[in-house]
């Protein structure tokens, strides 16, 4: 029988459905509530041993004073209200880069003071990492997903240039002007941020889709030292972004031999910072469409809850023929992000 709603996506060779089905639970489905807990934060000012307490017998009228004002200064440690799960997150990211074991350690033992006993905050804490690490693999296959519905030609590096900006402001007038171009010229865009290892210098790399004749400004080459790699090298750089922000490289790519390698590099990027990506506008995971059975070679995936499609299926909207899969045709279909 034919398939209504199929949200479909490609892995890069095949289409694939997920045929709809509705969640009897999503209706009744209540909010989760966590507990709060009060979390102490480590005083900031050395705290007064019982050995600078001064003897009565040698005690004046200064070292009383002076006392007071130590007293005054040593304030409790501020606290703040959050959700263990708040904590965890907290904790983990201010750890990223250590070892696996070396960060639970870490993690257990700060957390340890807010369960009842060291097995249930354990187990706490390795459920989160477990939680961490499917989030991680969502993110991939998210990434994975808008990408194979799109052909980018650029990857992009902008770099902040401390001359021209604040940090902050740089990032904000950087994705701003981005956010412009993307609903006014039609670019697209999957992008991390990063920190150069030896300067820990701001820099933005990114995967771009830029229609031919919406770049401002000009292609200008440069060379100069790598001190990373210690070798000269060449660079296609933008006057439009050099002039307001700096430093910036425009690499073409080729979609299909060098697609893979410039995505490793920004799931390196979000696994190094534990960060996320930032996608433009426009991009989606899968096109909505409806799917005779004539267009379907067989189930596929776990428990068969997947269907793999020829590649020339039909496309249909309530009933309504659009078209034989194509990007024209897809541009027509709703889409889901």
């Amino acid at each position: 029988m034919p398939y209504s709603q199929v949200k479909v996506y490609s892995d890069g060779s095949h289409y694939i459905g997920i045929p709809y089905e509705p969640n009897p639970r999503a209706k009744n489905r209540r909010p989760r509530y966590e507990e709060v807990i009060e979390v102490k934060e480590p005083v900031a000012d050395a705290e007064v041993n019982a050995d600078d307490e001064p003897s009565v017998a040698v005690e004046t009228e200064q070292t009383a004073q002076n006392l007071d004002d130590v007293h005054e200064k040593s304030s409790p440690p501020a606290v703040r209200q959050m959700t263990r799960k708040e904590l965890f997150d907290e904790l983990y990211q201010l750890t990223f880069g250590m070892k696996k074991r070396e960060q639970k350690s870490y993690i257990v033992k700060e957390m340890l003071p807010y369960f009842k006993d060291g097995s249930s905050c354990r187990a706490f804490v390795e459920q989160n990492f477990e939680r961490k690490h499917r989030n991680m693999i969502c993110r991939r296959t998210r990434l994975w997903r808008k990408i194979n519905h799109q052909r980018f030609n650029y990857f992009v590096t902008f770099t902040y240039a401390d001359d021209k900006m604040t940090e902050e402001e740089f990032a904000k007038k950087l994705l701003n002007t981005l956010y412009h171009f993307s609903s006014r010229k039609g670019w697209l865009y999957i992008g991390a941020w990063e920190r150069g290892g030896e300067t820990n210098r701001l820099h933005f790399h990114g995967l771009f889709y830029i229609p031919e004749g919406t770049l401002s400004g000009e292609m200008e080459i440069l060379r100069d030292f790598d001190t990373r790699k210690r070798r000269m090298q060449t660079v296609q750089q933008n006057t439009f972004f050099a002039k307001k922000f700096g430093r910036n490289a425009f690499r073409p790519i080729n979609h299909v031999s060098e697609m893979p390698q410039a995505v490793q590099y920004l799931v390196k990027y979000i696994e190094k910072s534990g960060g996320k990506l930032i996608y433009s506008r426009g991009l989606y995971q899968y096109f909505v469409t409806d799917i005779m059975d004539e267009d379907i070679v067989c189930p596929y995936g776990l428990e068969d809850r997947k269907i793999l499609l020829f590649d020339s299926f039909g496309c249909w909207i309530e009933g309504e023929y659009i078209g034989q899969v194509s990007p024209e045709v897809i541009a027509q279909l709703p889409k889901v992000t």
